[in-house]
């Protein structure tokens, strides 16, 4: 049977030896108490320290295989063993059972976008947000042509849709597109779960037949190796280069189109999403998307004003291999370059600076960020799961923006050159439209340069 989390530390002589035993602080001796199990990434001094083999560390599977409560039809299935029980809707998952880090967004509107944001690619969401549903779904909030996410997380069952623009009921949606949900799941639980260990790996399950293998389960999502180390730009940018002029929507109309643009940009695809590239357009630009993996020569092929790099998925030291030197010969040039999210990171390594993968994700549409250049803080869309080291920018590069929630970097410019990036999404999509600025600074940036 399983040791206990309470076992493991009664038997190191508790919290303080603990620590001091196994090389980690105090306070996540205590998150290990407060979730209830050891994380992963600390099985391997608990267990050299208490010399309980690794298996009795994962922490108690709550329920047998086959011992599924009454009126559960799915179930979230953490690599630590845990078994988050609920009711499937959407698509019933096929085998294997989707497999990702389980993330949260703390997000009260937008649930369209956000499953549709490629870089949500390799996650589960957990919605913080009760009443997933409500406003239905619709043909226009979409960010990407599928869903990227691997599956939902929610409280309460999916409302009915109670909204005039809406077309289509969620599950509905859902079912069409493959993607699994379970409702039913104490998501305060399983979001202060990832916010004291650090997001987990897990397996949704929704299975037609209503079985459950747990321990088969539990170790698919054990041996998923998680997104560091993962390049998964590949996977969800375009396959070839295509005209982009559609612009941002306005009420009555809808969507509008940029019939006379001034200015021509290149976005690179690692995952964009399509508000940013109507934010783009609807800023005056004409603009040519290519893929991730695009050259240099690929790049300035097209004779662009300014070159946009987008948002994605994945870890950005992995995406680097074939970013960083397309970028590093764009910036030789002197061509006005502007990042978002992945972008931002991957500016930040082309510089010569590091990245690393945060404790907990930013991920939500109220995330507080200072502009160090005017005091000036906005209230930001985010979702991320990694950061760049500011201890490692160059002489050249100064930090423009900072996070209020934990210190992270969330901005940088260059000093050289006409280069700048932001960590947050300013294109509000979902989210409010504070940073909406950051694409008139772009623009401005590129009429300053001679032609």
């Amino acid at each position: 049977m399983p040791a206990t989390v309470d076992d493991i530390i009664d038997r190191l002589g508790g919290p303080e030896p603990a620590a001091r035993l196994t090389g980690v602080t105090t306070e996540a001796v205590r998150k290990w108490r407060h979730a209830g199990a050891v994380p992963s990434r600390h099985w391997a001094v608990v267990s050299a320290a208490t010399g309980l083999p690794m298996d009795e560390l994962r922490g108690e599977i709550q329920s047998g295989s086959g011992d599924v409560p009454p009126g559960a039809t799915a179930a979230l299935v953490l690599a630590d063993g845990a078994v988050f029980w609920g009711r499937g809707f959407g698509a019933h998952t096929d085998q294997p059972a989707p497999v990702g880090e389980i993330c949260f967004n703390t997000g009260m509107t937008g649930y369209q976008e956000t499953l549709t944001d490629p870089s949500y690619a390799g996650q589960i969401i957990t919605f913080t947000f009760p009443h997933i549903g409500n406003v239905g779904t619709n043909q226009e909030d979409i960010e990407a042509a599928s869903v990227a996410a691997r599956g939902l997380v929610v409280k309460q069952d999916l409302t009915q849709p109670s909204n005039w623009r809406s077309t289509q009921h969620l599950d509905v949606w859902l079912r069409a597109r493959s993607i699994a949900g379970v409702s039913g799941v104490d998501t305060r639980a399983l979001t202060k779960r990832i916010r004291d260990g650090g997001p987990p790996t897990g397996v949704l399950a929704f299975p037609s037949d209503g079985r459950f293998d747990l321990a088969a389960l539990c170790a698919l999502a054990e041996g998923w190796p998680g997104l560091e180390g993962m390049d998964l730009a590949k996977e969800v940018t375009c396959l070839q280069s295509y005209d982009w002029d559609e612009s941002s929507w306005a009420w009555p109309k809808g969507f509008g189109r940029q019939t006379a643009p001034v200015r021509h940009v290149v976005a690179v695809d690692y995952g964009a999403k399509r508000n940013i590239l109507r934010c783009l357009a609807a800023a005056g630009c004409r603009v040519t998307v290519v893929p991730a993996t695009a050259s240099t020569d690929d790049i300035l092929r097209h004779r662009p004003d300014g070159v946009f790099l987008s948002n994605g998925p994945g870890d950005p030291a992995a995406t680097a291999a074939y970013a960083v030197p397309a970028i590093q010969g764009v910036l030789a040039k002197g061509v006005p370059m502007f990042g978002i999210c992945l972008g931002h990171q991957l500016l930040a390594l082309a510089l010569g600076a590091k990245t690393f993968k945060l404790d907990r994700g930013h991920r939500g549409a109220n995330q507080p960020v200072k502009d160090l250049t005017t005091g000036k803080v906005e209230i930001t869309s985010q979702n991320h799961g990694f950061a760049v080291d500011l201890d490692t920018l160059p002489d050249t590069v100064n930090p423009t923006h900072v996070s209020l929630f934990d210190g992270s970097n969330e901005g940088l410019a260059c000093s050289d050159r006409p280069a700048f990036s932001v960590q947050y999404h300013p294109e509000a999509s979902p989210g409010p439209s504070d940073s909406h600025y950051l694409f008139q600074r772009f623009v401005e940036m590129i009429d300053r340069r001679p032609r």
